[in-house]
């Protein structure tokens, strides 16, 4: 079988244009380049097809997963605040839900100590809880949880202790 030039049809096969003796799904390439020759048919629609609903299902999905990253919104207490000393209840809400059993807190003591903080596993999804006993001085929480969408996101709150 002769070829031509490397010359594709209509760009939708991507098969080289032939002879006459082309096999019979490339039959409409032996006429030339003519993208009209390849206008509804089947070889060719189904790339089309797959391609457009590959689009649109990015295009619904990349909102919500733009928005899901867990970027902290609130926290008790707050970035730089002041507590009295005692018993301190954490809380930590999130724009998206927080995967819980793959989060954690760290709670730096004045002392340079840092003490894993259990979380509370009875929270609404978008909140981490916590109680903690403290006593006068400078204290960093660090935060780190996983969201639904899969990404782990960090942070610290520093905040102080003040006697009662």
């Amino acid at each position: 079988m002769k070829m031509l030039a490397k010359t594709t049809c209509c760009g939708g096969c991507r098969e080289p244009m032939r002879t006459a003796a082309a096999p019979a799904k490339h039959r409409h390439c032996v006429a030339g380049p003519d993208p009209s020759a390849c206008r509804g048919r089947k070889d060719h629609a189904v790339p089309l097809r797959l391609t457009f609903r590959l689009i649109v299902t990015f295009a619904l999905l990349f909102p919500a997963l733009a928005h899901a990253h867990a970027i902290l919104e609130d926290s008790t207490p707050p970035v730089g605040g002041s507590v009295p000393a005692g018993s301190v209840d954490l809380q930590l809400r999130f724009n998206s839900r927080i995967d819980r059993a793959r989060s954690r807190l760290t709670l730096s003591r004045p002392d340079k100590s840092r003490d894993v903080v259990p979380i509370a596993p009875d929270s609404p999804p978008d909140i981490i809880a916590a109680h903690i006993d403290t006593t006068p001085g400078a204290y960093v929480l660090r935060w780190q949880v996983l969201a639904v969408d899969g990404h782990i996101t960090r942070g610290d709150i520093p905040f102080t202790v003040t006697a009662h």
